[in-house]
């Protein structure tokens, strides 16, 4: 059961554009998540061009990596996001390690990335846009917005495309850097287009939204309501036809005990006689 919420107050707007703010930069790891993810390869770049040492740079970056991890482990922290770098570095090390090619340290980050724009531009193409499957269900409204808010789709949508622009300019910069293996330019680019444009895609994907028809919540409250009623209604329908039968018995138990004995109507006749 869902329908349209009222025409938002200025406390109200102000609250959904403070969550939107919010989600849109938990949706990607936080700034936390990508300074995490940033600093392994710094740590990379600058140990390889000191030493020139494949070795040395690449098991430091997965070092600084384990003890990030390490250290929101230890302050009960997820470390959902901190996962997909572990990962990244880890098989980047893996692969430079055995190829003996520096550069290939940023060839599993940069792949992925070129997959995350293959899929954010397939999502948009086929009017699911990415950024509203993530933050529909985070903004209370789930998936009214494809069919009932075509303002949102189109925002959705728009947002959607802002983040595949930001995967297409760096594959545009890194790529290139990758195949004349400039690996400390390469590793100077994938520092410099990590936070600055995130933090850029983030500020028009919330513009773009912030100026969309506000969402269609989907009031959970209500449908909890009604299956309570409905389950209390089965409820006392089948309370009432226990008590029924119960009665039933009783009643039947009471006649019986309440009509002639045989036995003992043969001993008064005998007596009579």
């Amino acid at each position: 059961m869902s329908h349209r919420s009222p025409a938002p107050t200025t406390d109200r707007a102000e609250g959904t554009s403070t969550t939107l703010d919010t989600s849109l930069i938990d949706a990607f790891g936080g700034v936390r998540g990508m300074v995490e993810m940033t600093v392994p390869g710094l740590v990379f770049v600058v140990l390889y061009t000191i030493t020139k040492n494949v070795s040395v740079s690449t098991w430091s970056a997965v070092g600084i990596t384990g003890l990030l991890v390490v250290w929101r482990l230890l302050r009960r922290e997820t470390i959902k996001h901190a996962f997909g770098g572990v990962l990244g570095v880890g098989i980047g090390a893996f692969i430079a390690l055995q190829s003996g090619k520096p550069q290939d340290f940023y060839l599993p980050s940069m792949l992925y990335g070129l997959g995350l724009m293959v899929v954010y531009a397939v999502s948009a193409v086929v009017r699911w846009p990415l950024i509203g499957v993530m933050l529909g269900p985070v903004l209370g409204e789930n998936m009214t917005w494809r069919t009932q808010n075509p303002g949102r789709l189109a925002a959705y949508t728009k947002a959607t495309w802002v983040w595949v622009a930001l995967f297409a300019l760096r594959a545009a910069i890194l790529f290139p850097l990758y195949w004349a293996g400039q690996v400390t330019w390469l590793g100077v680019a994938k520092i410099g287009l990590g936070v600055p444009p995130w933090l850029v895609a983030i500020y028009l994907s919330w513009l773009i939204l912030s100026k969309a028809p506000p969402p269609i919540k989907v009031n959970l409250d209500a449908d909890e309501s009604d299956d309570e009623a409905a389950s209390g209604h089965g409820a006392s329908a089948e309370t009432q036809a226990a008590q029924a039968v119960e009665t039933a018995v009783d009643d039947a138990l009471r006649d019986l005990a309440s009509g002639p004995v045989p036995g003992r109507s043969t001993e008064s006749r005998s007596d009579h006689r």
